[in-house]
């Protein structure tokens, strides 16, 4: 039985987190405690750690740090020896459980009230779940003590000796993206011992270990990992590995490869593990996720990209419409990595803070012709007091400077109206056009209404396109389209009739219109619903009950004169992705990603402009 620990619940550690992000490393020093007023102890098995073990860990921590550097200095190699031995230690030393490791309240504790010099010295200005631990595969000390607990073999004179065999990167891949391996503690060991005996000469580890573990995601739905002996999951995993490697050297071959090819993802349901088929780079979308966006032309090259804030896909899938294929997306939340992977496997995509990301990670960024993402909605500099508000320009800050570095040929942001037509955006605007000017771009800044290409949603967004002084001369923003946008019950009638519902085809009349901008993604509401109550009663005059979401459309029994609720997949058809976009995460999750995306549509004509402009 292990060591129950304090929880500080959110709505305390919340203020503590926004006060102490402007601190500095000496001032949070003299604020840790070991206890904290608002802190509680849940009424489960378990003895409650002692002051005096808080005042070890404390102390224990705290000499690792000094050893790093702390408080005054640090480097990249440096917090990775950190977090290494922090991980052992976490977890040899707090005595917890799995099921007390799980609660997000005990490592807001241990970062805001035990630790809070530590972990704001470890990442300076960190985001909200490196240290309230909404996203335990980020928090500053929570994720360490689950990479632990992943490799620890008790047996083994160095229990926790395979924290050395992969980095920060590889861990990610195996813990945060691929949720059906990393759960499985039994399946990690494998793969580490497995892993550290991979012969790699000539080809690219990184993507070997992508290619691996991909393999093993296709096999995870018919192979149950955990009932396979420790030997023969072994064996297992040593055939999968080498498949990888034949694949890759053999990706590599000139005699396989020929300009513009690239591996994707293919093969049998059963064994998922030959060589993928090559997909040529200039290649038309025919696929049912391409479907309702214009293609790019046959005739034209492609381009490649790099999206930030990814969230679901939305934005890359117009923009791949478009001719432009994602070298990397970049998003922080696990499950919209995980709606991704599912659409489209051979997309590389990193779950991490767009704020945290150096180009130099992944050299392959360099070159790539357009930096593009839609980012979280920001606020006039009159609100960011606050340090949620604040949060949202360091994310903007963080895209510009990413673009200054990497110099790509186009730059794509997606954010509000405001942003682009509000006075109270100068600022901002002056200081994006400037810090691309200095690496050669031109800016222009527009709004564009979805309804106007096709999309059944009046639905604003603030664009920004920057261009090298060559293509900018070219550069015009799309026209909209000429047809009217399709209307609420022309788009959502037949999936309310589904289920046989009598009101279904007088609803669809009544529907006689595009819906309202779709909000309610927010990460700082509740649950899902169609937004505020402006947002509700807009929704209530096409007969939508925007109080909530449906788990199903209405059947047979529903009264055919009330109004019914939308589901998470019509609400996607409201921004027009694909019908068979699969999103993951529950109910509230995949609501806020369809939410915060940009309709397809919308980001293809936008894509499509960028295009014509580099083509010249």
């Amino acid at each position: 039985m292990g060591f129950l620990f304090p929880r500080l619940l959110a709505e305390q550690a919340r203020p503590l987190f926004a006060e102490y992000r402007d601190l500095s490393v000496i001032e949070l020093s003299q604020r840790a405690a070991f206890s904290h007023e608002a802190s509680v102890f849940v009424a489960t098995g378990g003895d409650r750690v002692s002051r005096r073990q808080l005042e070890g860990l404390r102390q224990s921590i705290l000499d690792l740090a000094v050893q790093a550097g702390f408080p005054e200095h640090s480097d990249r190699a440096r917090n990775a020896d950190f977090d290494l031995r922090l991980a052992a230690l976490l977890h040899a030393e707090t005595g917890m459980v799995p099921a007390e490791a799980a609660s997000r309240d005990v490592w807001a504790f241990l970062a805001v009230v035990l630790l809070p010099d530590v972990a704001f010295w470890r990442y300076p200005r960190p985001p909200q779940d490196r240290v309230l631990g909404t996203d335990l595969t980020r928090h500053v000390f929570g994720r360490l003590w689950w990479r632990a607990q992943l490799v620890r073999a008790p047996a083994d004179p160095d229990p926790y000796h395979a924290l050395t065999i992969l980095g920060e990167a590889a861990f990610d891949q195996i813990y945060a993206r691929r949720a059906a391996l990393g759960g499985s503690p039994h399946l990690v060991r494998a793969i580490l011992r497995v892993w550290k005996d991979v012969d790699l000469t000539g080809i690219n580890e990184r993507e070997t270990l992508r290619d691996f573990l991909k393999r093993l995601l296709r096999l995870a739905p018919f192979v149950l990992f955990d009932g396979i002996s420790e030997r023969a999951l072994n064996e297992e995993l040593r055939s999968v590995a080498q498949e990888s490697v034949e694949a890759q050297r053999g990706a590599s071959s000139p005699s396989m490869v020929h300009s513009g090819a690239r591996v994707g993802s293919t093969s049998s349901p059963d064994r998922d593990l030959a060589p993928a088929a090559d997909v040529e780079s200039d290649a038309v979308p025919t696929t049912e996720h391409a479907r309702g966006l214009p293609a790019a032309s046959a005739a034209s090259s492609r381009f490649t990209s790099l999206e930030l804030c990814a969230g679901a896909g939305a934005q890359a899938l117009g923009l791949e419409s478009a001719g432009f294929d994602p070298v990397l997306l970049i998003d922080s939340k696990a499950d919209a990595c995980f709606t991704i992977d599912r659409n489209r496997p051979e997309w590389d995509v990193v779950c991490m803070d767009v704020v945290n990301f150096l180009p130099e990670m992944r050299p392959d960024v360099f070159g790539v012709d357009l930096v593009s993402g839609g980012l979280p909605r920001v606020k006039s500099l009159a609100t960011v007091a606050r340090a949620e508000d604040a949060e949202e320009r360091r994310v903007l800050k963080a895209t510009i400077n990413l673009a200054c570095a990497i110099r790509p040929r186009a730059v794509l942001i997606e954010n509000v109206p405001e942003l682009v037509e509000s006075p109270a955006f100068d600022a901002d605007r002056r200081q994006v056009e400037e810090a691309l000017g200095h690496v050669g771009l031109r800016c222009a800044w527009t709004v564009l209404n979805a309804a106007d290409f096709g999309v059944p949603q009046s639905r604003r967004s603030g664009f920004l396109v920057a261009l090298q002084p060559s293509n900018f001369s070219t550069f015009s923003w799309p026209r909209p389209s000429a047809l009217p946008a399709p209307t609420v019950g022309e788009v959502l009638g037949p999936s309310m009739a589904s289920r046989g519902w009598p009101g279904a085809d007088r609803w669809s009349k009544g529907a006689d219109r595009p819906a309202p901008a779709l909000v309610g993604g927010s990460e700082r509401r509740g649950g899902a619903d169609l937004g505020p109550t402006g947002s509700k009663k807009a929704w209530a005059t096409l007969g939508v009950n925007g109080n909530s979401l449906g788990d199903e459309p209405p059947g047979p029994d529903f009264p055919a004169d009330e109004h019914p609720k939308l589901t998470v997949e019509q609400a996607a058809m409201i921004q027009a992705l694909p019908t068979d976009w699969a999103f993951a995460g529950g109910k509230t999750s995949r609501y806020r990603q369809v939410g915060h995306a940009m309709p397809p549509p919308l980001a293809a004509a936008v894509g499509h402009a960028i295009a014509a402009a580099l083509h010249g």
